[in-house]
């Protein structure tokens, strides 16, 4: 049998699923003791034990001036930003998308504009944002949405632009108005794609929030791992960083198994 068709078994996968990161794990972990046994107050790569204490006194110790948990408070603020930015650009990206794909006046108008913004980079606005919406939370969300919402807008304009084109005109046929065939023949279509945008652009949405928490803010996941990086407290950050790795997953996951369950008739391969 050819390599092409030989197809894992589920322990087989969840095997091969896992050997990376045990490999990840064993030579970050020879590496740890190689510069340990040379020093040992190094704090470049700590142990792995070190980071799991941290870890456990990140997630249940409170601060000593406040009493707060203060990596449960950075999660939910930046999870707020986060989910509020995606949202927004998700909503924003469904309907300019449409308009774009279904409507060839529109699409005159607004292709050109939509393409030149997503050639821009949005790290580079990040000092204008926040002379026009000042350092709270509103800058980091408009960040979010202007760097992730051009890239969906024009995947999801094409999506509904490939649509065939007798799908459209049977629908005229039966006497359906424009809306009619954006809401009953379009938008079931590319729903599916649109959570794998979504899915797609979560990356670049972390990015971007990290950035501008990192910038200007005074509680985030971002603003925490900056915060610390001056006390050169690796444990710290590589608990942070696990931890943003983990929700990033969950997120994803949530969203592929969304995906499935509403739209079974649309195997998502991503």
């Amino acid at each position: 049998m050819r390599l092409i068709n030989r197809i894992p078994g589920r322990p087989a996968a969840v095997l091969l699923a896992a050997l990376p990161f045990i490999a990840a794990l064993i030579l970050y972990s020879i590496a740890s003791d190689i510069r340990l046994e040379a020093n040992p107050a190094d704090k470049l790569l700590p142990a792995p034990s070190t980071i799991g204490d941290t870890a456990v006194r990140l997630f249940t110790q409170g601060d000593r001036r406040t009493g707060e948990i203060l990596l449960w408070k950075d999660t939910f603020a930046s999870l707020a930003r986060l989910l509020g930015g995606v949202g927004i650009a998700a909503a924003l990206s469904l309907i300019i998308g449409m308009i774009i794909g279904l409507l060839p006046y529109a699409r005159s108008l607004l292709s050109g504009f939509v393409a030149v913004l997503s050639m821009v980079p949005p790290l580079a606005l990040l000092p204008i944002l926040f002379i026009v919406f000042g350092l709270g939370e509103v800058s980091k969300v408009v960040l979010i949405v202007i760097g992730v919402t051009p890239f969906m807008t024009r995947d999801l304009a094409q999506r509904v632009l490939d649509i065939p084109h007798e799908q459209i005109v049977k629908a005229q046929t039966l006497g359906a108005s424009s809306w009619v065939i954006a809401t009953r023949v379009a938008l079931p279509q590319i729903l599916p794609r649109l959570i794998t945008n979504v899915r797609l652009s979560l990356g670049s949405a972390w990015l971007f929030l990290i950035a501008a928490e990192a910038v200007a803010s005074n509680v985030g996941l971002g603003y925490r791992i900056f915060l610390v990086r001056r006390y050169l407290a690796m444990d710290v950050i590589l608990t942070y960083v696990m931890w943003i790795t983990l929700l990033a997953f969950l997120i994803d996951w949530s969203l592929k198994t969304l995906s499935r369950r509403a739209f079974p008739w649309m195997e998502a391969g991503l």
